[in-house]
C-alpha cells in the first residue's frame, strides 16, 4: 500500500502533489492547478492558475483576496466524483468552517495493483457546529490527518458549556464590556451561532475585521441575529467579538472595564491564557481533540496514516502501537492561521 500511496500523492516544494491528476492539494506556493480544502490562509492562497473548491470556499477566497484570486475556478459539489486526468476526486464535508472539505483521491490502479483510496483531511473537527456541514468519515486506504491538538492532554469540552460560562459572566458583570477574541473566519460565527442557540438576543457587536465574512455567513442562511459594527466606547456593554490580537491593543482599553475572553482550543493551557492576559478563557476549538483524532483514524479503517501540521509524533506513535503504518509529513507553511495572527490558535 505504501508504494501505491506514494505514486498517488507525492511531496513537492509546493506541497502535496498528485501526478496522475496534475494537481496540488492546499499548495503553499502558486501552482498550475490547486484543490483547496477550506478558506483559511494557510490552506487557501492567492495566485494559482486554476482553483477547485466548494462554492463557499471559492466565495470566501474572493472576499479575502479579491475576485481575481485565481486565473479560473471550478466549483466542487460535495459528494460528487470528478475525474481529473488519471485520478478521481470527491469533496466530503470536514466540519471545520463553512465550505470546508476533505478531499478523497482515487486511482484505479497503481503499478498494476488494485485501486488506492487516499483522503486528505485538511483541517477538521467532530464537535457540533451550527454554521457548517458536519464531518463525514470516509473509509480509505491512506488517511492524511492534521494533528493540531494531537496530544492526550487535549480533550475539548462541549462548546455549549463554554458559551454558558460567557453568558454567566455577562449576567454577573452587566456593566463590563465582554471582549471575545475569536478568529474572523469560522470561530467568530460559531460563537455567535452558539450564543443565539443559548437564547442570547442582544446585539452582538463586531470589530470591523469581522464584518464581511459574518455578512457572508448570514447570506448563506446562518442565523446570527443583529451584529452591528462596534465603536470602541465606554458606553458599550454586552458582547463584542474581535480578532484575538485586538484584545491586547489600545483599542480594547476604550471599553468599560472589559472582561477579556479568548475562544480557542489553546485555552486548555492555562499558562497561555495568563500570558495573553485573558480573564475568561473559552475552550472552543475548530479542530479535533486527541480522542476525536484517534476515533476518526479508526473509523476510516486506513492501513496507513500520514500526519501533518501539529503534534505529529504522538499520533504517529499511537497509530504504530495499533499496527497502523504511520509517518509524519513535516510539511512547512501549514499550521493555524489563527495562531499566525495572534500567537495562538485552534
Amino acid at each position: 500500500m505504501a508504494s501505491r500511496a506514494a505514486d498517488l500523492l507525492t511531496l513537492t516544494p509546493q506541497g502535496l502533489y498528485c501526478p496522475a491528476g496534475g494537481f496540488h492539494v492546499d499548495p503553499v506556493r502558486p501552482v498550475e492547478r490547486a484543490l483547496i480544502t477550506h478558506g483559511h490562509s494557510d490552506h487557501a492562497r492567492f495566485g494559482h492558475r486554476h482553483v477547485m473548491a466548494t462554492r463557499e470556499t471559492l466565495a470566501i477566497m474572493a472576499i479575502r483576496y479579491g475576485a481575481d484570486f485565481a486565473g479560473t475556478t471550478q466549483e466542487a459539489v460535495p459528494g460528487e466524483v470528478v475525474r481529473i486526468g488519471g485520478a478521481s476526486v470527491c469533496f466530503v464535508p470536514a466540519g471545520h468552517v463553512l465550505g470546508s472539505a476533505q478531499i478523497l483521491i482515487e486511482q484505479g490502479a497503481c503499478r498494476g495493483q488494485g485501486a488506492c483510496r487516499l483522503v486528505v483531511s485538511g483541517d477538521y473537527k467532530r464537535g457540533r457546529d451550527p454554521t457548517c456541514l458536519p464531518f463525514e468519515p470516509v473509509r480509505c486506504d491512506v488517511f492524511i490527518t492534521e494533528a493540531t491538538f494531537g496530544l492526550p492532554v487535549f480533550r475539548h469540552p462541549d462548546a455549549r458549556d463554554e458559551v454558558a460560562k460567557l453568558l454567566e459572566s455577562v449576567a454577573l458583570f452587566p456593566d463590563r464590556t465582554h471582549l471575545v477574541g475569536a478568529y474572523a473566519l469560522g470561530k467568530a460565527q460559531r460563537v455567535m451561532a452558539l450564543l443565539r442557540e443559548a437564547g442570547y438576543g442582544e446585539p452582538i457587536r463586531l470589530h470591523g475585521a469581522m464584518e464581511r465574512l459574518t455578512e457572508f455567513y448570514k447570506a448563506e442562511g446562518i442565523a446570527l441575529g443583529e451584529t452591528p459594527k462596534v465603536a470602541a466606547d465606554r458606553a458599550v456593554k454586552g458582547i463584542v467579538i474581535c480578532p484575538p490580537s485586538a484584545i491586547q491593543d489600545l483599542w480594547a482599553r476604550r471599553f468599560a472595564d472589559p472582561v477579556t475572553a479568548f475562544a480557542s482550543g489553546w485555552m486548555r493551557v492555562r499558562a497561555r491564557a495568563r500570558q495573553k492576559g485573558v480573564e475568561l478563557p473559552l475552550v472552543i476549538s475548530d479542530h479535533c481533540d486527541w480522542d476525536d483524532l484517534c476515533r476518526t483514524i479508526a473509523e476510516t479503517q486506513a492501513e496507513e496514516v500520514w500526519v501533518t501540521h501539529g503534534q505529529e509524533d504522538a499520533l504517529v506513535h499511537w497509530c504504530r502501537s495499533r499496527g497502523i503504518r504511520a509517518r509524519p509529513l513535516n510539511l512547512l507553511g501549514y499550521g493555524d492561521e489563527e495562531a499566525d495572527a495572534a500567537g495562538e490558535g485552534g
